[in-house]
């Protein structure tokens, strides 16, 4: 039934009954190749065949308002900024009035409080590693530079409360909250999240509004910020 479907996006090896999982690693798209696709599952954990390819910014093969609810946990911050954005707008579109999404993204705050409270001569170091924003070296050689697209793993934007917030309000959500694992009021998101994904987390709840008139005059209270 059309708003009855439940999805999420950047799904990694996560995949449970009755959720539509995409991930639009290369990864993927290779472990489905013939002849390539053997060598890349020995190569790399495979993945679920519940899995589908697709990519929350070209757009996913979902009608309009199709979705209950979504999830993205540590999806978003693989993302620039300006593709980020598109991601929380074609979320928001995918949604079924009323609908819930939940995200989970590394939490800058947290990140930043830890380094600023230490004056140890790693804690610089220890900053770029954990938030995934720096490098120990180039990729080289052919050989690095296709494991290193294939990784994905490096972080293009980082996310705090506010501004988080305040890009799921220009997106049009509403019901915006701080959230932890489990606690949502729609008991299907406790099968796709894990509690360890939480740790040193930002994660958020929110919902595409219910009818036009809220979503209308929530955005144009968001204007005038």
């Amino acid at each position: 039934m059309a708003g009855d479907v439940y999805m999420q996006y950047g799904c990694g090896h996560s995949a449970p009954p009755g959720w539509r999982s995409f991930d639009a690693s290369p990864t993927l798209v290779l472990q489905r190749l013939p002849i390539v696709g053997s060598l890349a599952r020995r190569a790399r954990s495979p993945f679920p065949d519940q899995v589908e390819h697709g990519d929350i910014l070209s757009g996913l093969p979902l009608g309009p308002a199709s979705c209950r609810g979504i999830y993205a946990s540590h999806v978003l911050e693989h993302l620039a900024l300006i593709d980020a954005r598109k991601a929380l707008r074609n979320t928001h579109a995918l949604l079924a009035p009323g609908g819930v999404f939940r995200l989970v993204v590394p939490d800058l705050r947290s990140y930043a409080r830890r380094y600023l409270e230490t004056n140890d001569h790693k804690a610089s170091h220890q900053f770029m590693e954990d938030t995934c924003l720096g490098s120990y070296s180039r990729a080289r050689g052919l050989k690095g530079m296709v494991l290193e697209f294939l990784g994905n793993s490096r972080h293009l934007w980082m996310w705090d409360l506010p501004s988080m917030q305040y890009e799921l309000q220009a997106a049009g959500f509403v019901d915006i909250r701080a959230c932890s694992a489990f606690d949502s009021e729609d008991p299907r998101f406790a099968e796709v999240e894990d509690p360890g994904r939480f740790v040193d987390a930002l994660a958020m709840q929110c919902r595409r509004a219910a009818n036009n008139a809220t979503a209308q005059a929530h955005a144009h209270a968001h204007a005038s910020l």
